[in-house]
């Protein structure tokens, strides 16, 4: 699925884009973010974690690895929530973001510093990955169903 709105004018959408995913899990009605290590692009910003897609992987299989690595835990995906675009080192990606649910909550910290559950309301005021930040109105909107 892609969401050209974000994407400017001018610019052109690939015909096989890069692709990110975020995993979005509710509780209670807040959301599962993470705060990256420092260093990097992404130094210390929080996160709807995730990442890239690898070779043929699907997006699905994307996202239990990537939390596999990042957490040392097991996930399981369910459904579309939405897309949006980004550039990242000048490559245009595509970032989807699906509800997933954990198996177990015991994470082991590669990537991130610290996790928590936090409100929609709460996240806009975090310093957030721009990305991600693409993503705000579509959780909203799933927040919402």
């Amino acid at each position: 699925m892609t969401d050209s709105s974000s994407f400017h004018n001018d610019e052109t959408i690939p015909a096989d884009p890069k692709r990110s995913v975020a995993g979005i899990a509710v509780r209670d009605g807040k959301i599962f973010i993470a705060q990256r290590v420092p260093g990097g692009s992404l130094s210390e910003c929080w996160e709807f974690p995730g990442g890239k897609a690898e070779g043929n992987e699907s997006d699905e299989e994307a996202l239990i690895r990537e939390f596999h690595e990042e957490f040392g835990i097991e996930i399981k995906t369910g459904k579309h929530i939405g897309s949006a675009w980004f550039t990242h080192k000048d490559i245009p990606r595509e970032l989807n973001a699906y509800e997933i649910f954990f198996q177990n909550e015991h994470f082991h910290l590669c990537e991130h510093t610290r996790w928590r559950w936090s409100a929609i309301d709460d996240i806009e005021k975090l310093d957030f990955a721009d990305s991600d930040r693409k993503l705000f109105s579509a959780i909203r909107k799933f927040l919402d169903s």
